[in-house]
């Protein structure tokens, strides 16, 4: 009998068969489009491609111009200060918000369309509001003189030193509504039971968020890093709009610079270079921690 069921269950391979073969269009175009465009960006990097790709290999000549150039390594910087700064934030205003949230207030919907409502607005948007919030002639500054704080300044878009803090604080009002949801969500999904259990034991209120709801709460937390991770990459938008790299190339950023050289500059070789850079910056992230997410946290289990 166990050898006859054993015979009657379908191959594992063909198992699923129909989704299989529906997916078989989105793993070629995987494949093609973004594998493909990956290792042809890397090649050409190599070469000193201009205006068109040409097969004129120079070897790592792209690279040393590309560190030597204190643009890059401005947007470098600039980067992960932004990086490290919009995630901190992002993730310590988001819970928090979600907190006072799941404390079943009065008008919860209302707070929370309000909070998520800069979310749907497109980036371009956001960095042209808060160019006019942030403006020295009609924004901030202005408003607190005309109060009477004659000496108030508040003036960090046309301050190079502080240039990149405007900018993180206009992706912080756009990205936290969305950060505060995906808490919310996770902590509506933690047990009611827990929460009467901490407070029979007397267990203050910051010590079970901390040391019994947040490990809980670790695949929500994965997910809404690796959201923030993808936004801090490809900011862009938020710096044209509001800057366009300036003062001078203090608020420059890593895929401005791609950009710029690519279309504006017709220099497709450092261009390509400079993408090339992105993608190893990423996969050194990304790499050890999909092992240790996916490979070496199953080989524990």
């Amino acid at each position: 009998m166990t050898g006859q069921a054993q015979a009657g269950r379908p191959i594992k391979l063909l198992r699923n068969l129909n989704a299989k073969i529906a997916s078989i269009p989105m793993i070629l175009t995987a494949l093609v489009i973004f594998v493909g465009g990956t290792f042809w960006t890397v090649f050409y990097s190599f070469t000193n491609s201009k205006l068109l790709p040409r097969l004129s290999f120079v070897g790592i000549d792209q690279y040393e111009r590309l560190w030597a150039a204190p643009r890059w390594v401005t947007a470098i910087e600039n980067l992960a200060l932004y990086g490290v700064l919009s995630l901190v934030f992002s993730l310590v205003i988001g819970f928090m918000l979600a907190a006072l949230m799941d404390q079943k207030i009065r008008f919860e919907n209302t707070f929370r369309t309000i909070f998520l409502y800069p979310f749907a607005l497109s980036f371009i948007v956001t960095g042209l509001v808060w160019q006019w919030v942030l403006n020295p002639d009609f924004g901030i500054q202005s408003v607190v003189r005309s109060m009477g704080w004659t000496s108030f300044t508040f003036n960090p878009l046309y301050t190079p030193e502080i240039v990149i803090y405007g900018i993180l604080i206009a992706a912080l009002w756009q990205g936290t509504g969305l950060v505060m949801c995906l808490m919310l969500a996770g902590l509506r999904g933690i047990d009611e039971d827990i929460w009467k259990a901490a407070r029979v034991d007397g267990i203050p209120m910051w010590r079970t968020y901390l040391f019994i709801v947040i490990p809980m709460m670790r695949p929500v937390f994965i997910t809404t890093i690796v959201i923030i991770a993808s936004g801090i990459v490809k900011v862009y938008d938020l710096v044209v709009a509001q800057t366009s790299g300036g003062p001078g190339i203090s608020s420059e950023v890593p895929a401005k610079y791609v950009y710029d050289y690519m279309f504006q500059a017709q220099n497709l070789g450092q261009g390509f270079a400079a993408s090339t850079m992105m993608l190893v910056t990423v996969a050194i992230i990304i790499v050890p921690w999909a092992y240790l997410e996916f490979g070496g946290g199953r080989k524990r289990g």
